[in-house]
């Protein structure tokens, strides 16, 4: 099985809606302006939705599990617009259920549990590393909602490289699934660590390009074989 792009030039405006709201969101970002935030970051979330739409999503059963994570992306992405605890704990929670729902969508495909535990045998010291350097910087009431958040995002990750050693045609499953991985440190780092603006300009398209290529897998979803 090939993940093989379609023709039509169609199929690209969602991917192309979110690589353009994009730049001027990475101004919007430098400025710190919540305004422009709000008039940028829905439409470059709403790119990827309607790419996973183009992409057959709809047309699946790990489709469908992969659009409610990206749905559920979508909510999170406008809950951080939004300054406080409460926005903030708000996009966690719908960000580890969309990772819930890539996980969900990858083990539906298939998986080869011996590429799933060798991904695990190396991200797991790795995640406990983010956590050794994070431990320090963050309050205590946030320890446990970002511990539950890394064991869910590193577990998506391992799902997706299972995944791929099942089908090498979904070799965009763990592309973007490590991206995401990435980019979700750069927002803990920006969150806790007051990395600044050269972090976001780093993870805000790492997170956009990963979104592109998990609503890209639901294409390779509709040519696996029958089960």
């Amino acid at each position: 099985m090939e993940l093989t792009l379609p023709n039509a030039p169609l199929a690209f405006h969602g991917a192309l809606l979110t690589l353009v709201a994009l730049v001027p969101l990475m101004f919007a970002e430098r400025a710190e302006s919540r305004a422009g935030r709000l008039l940028t970051k829905p439409f470059a979330s709403a790119g990827f939705l309607w790419f996973g739409v183009q992409m057959g999503a709809l047309d699946t059963g790990p489709g469908q599990a992969l659009f409610v994570g990206l749905c559920l992306a979508a909510v999170g992405d406008v809950a951080l617009i939004f300054p406080g605890r409460a926005p903030f704990l708000a996009g966690l929670v719908a960000f580890l259920l969309g990772h819930v729902g890539y996980a969900v969508a990858f083990a539906m495909a298939g998986l080869n549990l011996a590429w799933a535990g060798v991904a695990a045998a190396l991200l797991v010291p790795y995640a406990g590393l983010v956590y050794t350097d994070l431990r320090p910087k963050l309050p205590a009431d946030m320890v446990v909602p970002v511990v539950a958040y890394m064991v869910v995002i590193t577990a998506m990750v391992v799902v997706a490289v299972g995944t791929v050693g099942a089908h090498p045609g979904l070799w965009i499953a763990p592309a973007a699934a490590f991206l995401f991985y990435l980019s979700d440190i750069s927002v803990a780092l920006d969150r806790f660590a007051g990395a600044g603006f050269g972090n976001r300009a780093l993870g805000l398209p790492l997170y956009y390009v990963a979104q592109l290529g998990v609503a890209l897998t639901a294409l390779g979803f509709l040519r696996l074989p029958p089960a």
